[in-house]
């Protein structure tokens, strides 16, 4: 196992790589170039200039974390080829300067979605929450929300860019329902997981954020049974899982223990999220403090299934509260993930000593 940390860059945050060297027990980060436009090919110059900043700092880069998938690929367009070759490309250029696994998802329109950016627990500490009232809107509500800036939708997927366009990408998502979307997805790796086996890459889908359909729109990386389809519609070591412990736990339904085990076994987890939430009623949450009291979730059971099961990836504590009177990225903080590593890597450590 490998503690990691997820930057977005010194033009997108104000934590700096020299503090997170300082968290005991983390050896690499987690990067991205949040600036390249879905659909195009990231540039050998700029992936050698994130990797020279981030080992020049002590750190090494062997995951990247949102190389987005264009629409069209997703919709399954005739143009999807073009931005699937230029994937593929991109794939090839992380792989020469050492990336080990590319993080992406396939979410239509929006990415992981929050209804409370900034969700005050009773310590005075801020975090992340969802609750579905307000949520199962028609995309002709939600359309009218974002034109007239009435729902406050500053999350990843509602960028302005995207946001100018969003009644074209309803329209153009119209007709693409869940088998479609599934359709595409497989058609989307059995192009690329060749050039992966190649360049020795492992593709490793986020489960949907929540798992199951918000906004009419399609979600088909929402339980077991889809991960399962998704690991077999291309069998290779290549067509992993990101397993995101919070997300696939928000649909209380889904058995997060199980699901580690089986897919850790199956050598199918090169990259895990691993963070807390606490359930308010029904499917409402708010994200927690990662220990286990905090939450819902037993993290050291989490653990447990990881280890027991021989979990050797890559691994970022995910989110985390802004607490000590810290603002910045929502979830993204420093202290509380710091907080968070401290504790997951206490819990390996225990792990490994119990059956030493």
């Amino acid at each position: 196992m490998e503690m990691t940390f997820r930057w977005y860059g010194p033009e997108s945050e104000k934590i700096t790589l020299e503090e997170v060297r300082q968290i005991p027990g983390v050896k690499g980060i987690v990067g991205t170039l949040f600036d390249i436009p879905a659909g195009d090919v990231w540039p050998k110059e700029r992936i050698k200039k994130l990797k020279d900043e981030i080992e020049a700092a002590g750190l090494t880069l062997k995951v990247i974390e949102s190389v987005n998938i264009h629409d069209d690929i997703k919709i399954g367009l005739p143009s999807r080829d073009k931005y699937i070759e230029n994937y593929k490309e991109t794939i090839r250029n992380l792989a020469e300067f050492g990336i080990e696994v590319i993080c992406y998802n396939f979410m239509p329109i929006f990415d992981w979605v929050k209804t409370d950016l900034n969700y005050k627990l009773p310590d005075g500490s801020y975090t992340l929450a969802f609750e579905e009232h307000g949520i199962n809107k028609s995309p002709e509500e939600i359309i009218k929300d974002v034109e007239d800036s009435s729902g406050g939708y500053i999350l990843p997927g509602w960028e302005p860019e995207r946001l100018a366009h969003v009644k074209t990408l309803f329209e153009a998502y119209k007709d693409v329902n869940e088998d479609k979307l599934r359709d595409n997805l497989a058609y989307f790796l059995k192009a690329i997981i060749p050039t992966c086996e190649e360049a020795g890459i492992k593709m490793a889908i986020h489960p949907d954020d929540p798992p199951y359909s918000i906004f009419g729109l399609p979600r088909i990386v929402k339980n077991r049974e889809d991960l399962d389809w998704i690991c077999n519609v291309v069998d290779s070591p290549s067509n992993g899982i990101t397993l995101c412990t919070g997300s696939i736990s928000e649909d209380p339904s889904n058995n997060v223990y199980a699901i580690l085990a089986e897919f850790t076994k199956r050598n199918r987890i090169p990259f895990a999220h691993v963070r807390n939430i606490k359930f308010i009623k029904n499917r409402d949450f708010y994200e927690s403090a990662h220990l286990s009291f905090e939450g819902s979730l037993d993290m050291h059971k989490i653990m447990k299934a990881l280890y027991d099961n021989g979990f050797d990836g890559y691994i970022r504590p995910d989110h985390g509260r802004m607490i000590w009177g810290e603002t910045g990225r929502p979830g993204y903080g420093l202290y509380d993930r710091a907080l968070g590593i401290s504790y997951l890597n206490g819990l390996w450590e225990s792990l490994e000593k119990s059956n030493a």
